[in-house]
């Protein structure tokens, strides 16, 4: 059973009670809306992860996207990135491998961390076709099921499918005259190409049923992906793009019904004056099925530094109620992220993480207790609650005055050495409360 079934029938299993302590939540009120459909746990039972909970009440989580392009191939570099992802932070880990043995390279990525791994099986579908076919268009539709429950059977936790692509859809993009930065989903992509060429529905949109039950049967959380998203902000929110959310939501509630966990993709561009309406329409739609953003990615003209245009839309993203977001790195838009880019992103994002759960659940405390430090000059305790310690001690190493307490920022100047012991009793009385 899958453990929205268990929830259902009153049980609060393993995966939930370690979730309730890591987040300070009563048990039952995990399981409650596990039941309900606004947490999900991806945890595939064929392979022992980490327990995580995305969802309402909890804080949000961060997603690390590795993988392989057709013109890099470097199974060791992209280990070696699944394990950066989970040494600063990340919640979970997607492996988008397009090139090489993809299959080996998944297995490799699964072997060296604890993180609860997602796919997109299209991906790995439509790679074969090329190989086998001569064509991505020419991919037997069945063979789309075949990948997705050989990588359930493998222990993938959480798979994107594209099933709000539809004939509908695809007619609403060729009325609204394309778009400004064209498809920019991989898979959006493949599928529309697949279903233009063989004027075929997206089997993942017919055959919903199916999918359904083959994630159903190993645990795997559907995550809707969001085919149509915007690949520029004059795009966001436009007709096609919330058809294909409309759909998700509708499919969230059927894929929960069934007895399958479900959560919903969003928008990849977009200006921060539509991210709340998003959010809303979102939850509203769909029963309040956990939100998945994509970045989302606030202006068009940062090459190199999307890693912080994410973080803006992040950080809104996280205080209007999304649940999940995916990081996005400095090499966004322009080429297959290495190492350094990966812990770039991860940092980025789990600032902005952080920051939208300071107003969405009002945590403060690591705020509060590493500003105390700093009154105090107490510099080991201000690395403790630093989201990333080792970056910090490496920039005061470097600009170390050798005076122990202030830094080279004021040297003797320092506003804290200026007036300590002055309020002394005021603080002893406010550091109380």
């Amino acid at each position: 059973m899958t453990q929205l079934e268990r929830s259902l029938k009153g049980e609060i299993t393993p995966e939930m009670f370690t979730i309730a302590k890591d987040e300070g939540i009563d048990p039952e009120i995990i399981r409650k809306r596990v039941a309900e459909g606004k947490i999900v746990i991806p945890s595939n039972g064929r392979r022992k992860s980490k327990a995580v909970g995305i969802g309402k009440g909890l804080r949000t989580k961060v997603n690390a996207s590795i993988g392989t392009s057709t013109d890099i191939i470097d199974l060791e570099m992209e280990v070696q990135k699944a394990k950066i992802a989970e040494e600063y932070g990340a919640d979970t880990l997607m492996d988008l491998s397009v090139g090489g043995d993809i299959k080996k390279i998944r297995k490799a990525v699964m072997e060296a961390i604890n993180l609860p791994i997602g796919t997109v099986p299209l991906y790995e579908a439509f790679a074969i076709s090329i190989e086998k076919y001569g064509a991505a268009v020419k991919m037997p539709k069945e063979l789309l099921f075949e990948i997705t429950e050989r990588q359930c059977s493998e222990g993938v936790s959480f798979m994107a499918i594209h099933c709000g692509i539809n004939r509908r859809t695809v007619e609403m993009l060729r009325r609204q005259h394309y778009r400004y930065g064209g498809l920019v989903s991989k898979g959006g992509a493949y599928m529309v190409a697949w279903m233009e060429y063989n004027n075929q529905e997206n089997p993942l949109y017919e055959h919903f049923d199916t999918v359904v039950d083959i994630l159903k049967k190993y645990d795997v959380v559907l995550s809707l992906g969001n085919g149509f998203r915007a690949g520029a902000i004059h795009d966001a929110n436009d007709r096609v793009q919330m058809q294909e959310l409309i759909i998700n939501c509708e499919l969230a509630e059927i894929g929960r019904e069934a007895g399958c966990q479900t959560m919903v993709e969003g928008p990849g561009h977009i200006p921060i004056n539509e991210i709340e309406a998003t959010i809303v329409l979102q939850k509203k739609m769909s029963g309040e099925a956990p939100f998945y953003m994509l970045g989302p990615i606030t202006t068009d003209i940062a090459p190199g530094y999307d890693h912080i245009t994410s973080a803006i839309g992040a950080a809104l993203s996280s205080a209007y109620g999304a649940d999940f977001i995916c990081y996005v790195t400095p090499a966004e838009h322009l080429g297959l992220p290495f190492p350094e880019d990966v812990r770039e992103g991860v940092i980025a994002a789990r600032i902005a993480a952080h920051v939208g759960d300071m107003i969405k659940k009002k945590d403060t405390k690591a705020d509060k207790l590493i500003s105390k430090a700093r009154r105090d000059m107490c510099w080991e305790e201000q690395f403790k609650y630093a989201i990333d310690p080792i970056r910090a001690k490496e920039i005061k190493s470097k600009r170390d005055n050798g005076e122990g307490l202030s830094c080279t920022m004021c040297g003797k100047f320092c506003a804290n050495l200026i007036l300590k012991g002055i309020f002394d009793k005021e603080l002893a009385f406010h550091d109380k409360k």
